[in-house]
């Protein structure tokens, strides 16, 4: 059994800084890669930042491109999101999904396994 535990969300203000966490649980499992998505009601999940696993590879959307990261401690099974210079339309549920195929890490559909989310509200 795969679990993916999202942390560290809350609510803060435009311009601070937010680090996200998600830790990976499960016997021998060894993913490809990883990646950080959010959602808005309404709207579909879409790809904000992800890691290649093995090799620490990093990649990120062109809408957060200078302010958002990825980042992991592989020791700890752990992905992070580094999110600086927040703005009020980051303000989402982000997920964190592992995927064991090997690809784009923005195709969501090619993600076998989901967190629970972790909501950012980001106020002007």
């Amino acid at each position: 059994q795969v679990q993916l535990v999202e942390t560290g969300g809350g609510s803060v203000q435009a311009g601070d800084s937010l680090t996200l966490s998600c830790t990976i649980s499960g016997r021998s499992f060894n993913p490809y890669g990883l990646g950080w998505f959010r959602q808005t009601p309404g709207k579909e999940r879409e790809f904000v930042s992800g890691i290649i696993w093995d090799d620490g590879a990093t990649y990120v959307a062109s809408s957060v491109k200078d302010r958002f990261t990825a980042s992991r401690d592989n020791a700890k099974n752990t992905m992070f999101l580094h999110m600086n210079g927040v703005k009020p339309e980051d303000t989402a549920v982000y997920f964190c999904g592992a995927r064991q195929s090997i690809g784009a890490l923005r195709m969501r559909s090619q993600y076998a396994y989901w967190g629970q989310g972790t909501q950012v509200t980001v106020s002007a």
